[in-house]
């Protein structure tokens, strides 16, 4: 005995693919959902951003002074060389 499988006829199943695939890519289309209210922000969080920022502060306010004393360096450097 054949199963009932064997004997659809593939062309058959063709339009119920087609309506199949209609409705997923609607679906996939379909407007997203709006976010729900703000939360406020978590206080770990904001703990984490400052002492990641806090090294790049510092190295920021300190880099004139670096500028500054590779300036003098480099002109004693030239004096002497001349």
């Amino acid at each position: 005995m054949r199963s009932p499988i064997s004997r659809t006829n593939p062309l058959r199943l063709a339009p119920l693919g087609a309506a199949t695939l209609a409705l997923l890519l609607a679906a996939g289309c379909s407007k997203p959902q709006p976010p729900e209210k703000e939360r406020p922000v978590d206080p770990k969080a904001t703990q984490l951003r400052d002492s990641i920022q806090q090294p790049i502060q510092k190295a920021q306010a300190v880099e004139a002074d670096v500028l500054e004393a590779a300036d003098k360096q480099r002109g004693a450097i030239e004096a002497q060389a001349n």
